[in-house]
């Protein structure tokens, strides 16, 4: 005759060898979903202005934009993708040529342009990026600052073919 112990160690042992292993007892390999691919956010191509020039900087600087470029599904890093920003700032608005400004990625799928101090516009302070390179389907982005303060902005596009 077996006799089992009920202590409280043996019963959370047990409770976690059920939760780790599932009620089959068996362990499930993990199955890879994808990297999914961003949508355009609503708002983001206000003031798009095709074919932006790229530049090391957007006027005289101050605050920083910077993000990450991947490909859907394997989620790989893509390098030398146009990435435009614009946004209401310090030394102009978003409409005007001056406050466009466009960057490439890097070998690691990262982009990073200084520009002026992005200020609120309608009560937020918020920036414009846009992938419209061709190769991958247009992305809008709008991100929004936690802070009119806030010295810098991250956007990150994960794209899927044209």
């Amino acid at each position: 005759m077996t006799i089992v112990v009920l202590s409280r160690r043996n019963l959370l042992a047990a409770g976690g060898a059920v939760l780790a292993t599932g009620a089959s007892g068996l362990v499930l390999p993990a199955r890879a979903q994808g990297v999914a691919p961003t949508a355009s956010m609503s708002g983001g191509s206000n003031n798009y202005q095709k074919g932006a020039k790229i530049v090391t900087r957007i006027g005289k600087g101050g605050f920083w934009m910077s993000g990450t470029v991947r490909r859907a599904g394997d989620g790989t890093p893509l390098a030398g993708q146009r990435i435009q920003i614009w946004a209401h700032t310090t030394e102009g608005q978003e409409h005007e040529p001056q406050s466009h400004g466009a960057t490439l990625t890097d070998k690691d799928g990262k982009f990073r342009l200084e520009m002026p101090q992005i200020i609120p516009i309608f009560g937020q302070p918020h920036g414009h990026l846009a992938y419209d390179s061709g190769e991958f389907k247009t992305v809008f982005l709008r991100p929004v600052m936690r802070s009119a303060k806030d010295k810098g902005l991250e956007a990150h596009f994960v794209l899927q073919p044209a």
